[in-house]
């Protein structure tokens, strides 16, 4: 859920309606009746230990899945806005401007959704880390936009 939930909120650095981009993206592929609504996904999101409102439940199988596939659904949406993102980090000496500005975005999520005081948290707030994280996740995002997206998520997240 750690990987997932960070994924996500990648996702809602690059698009400012985040929340509301999930909800509407999971009514689209017919998720109401597991995501019925935001809150519901902000509960299942709360299953990330590393949120200032952890919440330890039992995410079901079909609630997670559904999580993936609003995950993969958005990366392809915003592929292009992650292309360019990368592509700003490789030219930091052209235009530093678009991965300065993502990397402010996430950095202040983190600090308001997260818990400060974990060591991972601090992991993630710290410059060289980050930035590492970032393109990491990144390039997932951009791996699963793919026909397969779903089933190269899911492998990722599952550590097959």
């Amino acid at each position: 859920m750690e990987k997932l939930d960070l994924l996500l909120l990648i996702l809602e650095t690059i698009d400012l309606n985040g929340i509301q981009s999930l909800y509407v993206i999971s009514n689209r592929l017919n998720l109401n009746d597991v995501l019925p609504n935001k809150i519901t996904i902000w509960k299942l999101r709360n299953n990330n230990p590393l949120r200032k409102s952890y919440v330890k439940n039992n995410i079901k199988i079909n609630e997670f899945n559904a999580l993936i596939k609003i995950t993969v659904e958005m990366s392809r949406y915003l592929y292009p806005y992650i292309r360019r993102i990368l592509q700003s980090k490789e030219e930091l000496d052209k235009d530093k401007v678009i991965w300065n500005d993502f990397n402010k975005r996430f950095v202040e999520l983190i600090k308001e959704r997260f818990n400060v005081d974990s060591m991972r948290v601090k992991k993630l707030l710290n410059q060289t880390e980050n930035d590492e994280i970032i393109i990491r996740s990144l390039l997932t995002l951009s791996l699963c936009i793919s026909n397969q997206g779903y089933q190269k998520m899911k492998a990722y997240l599952i550590d097959f």
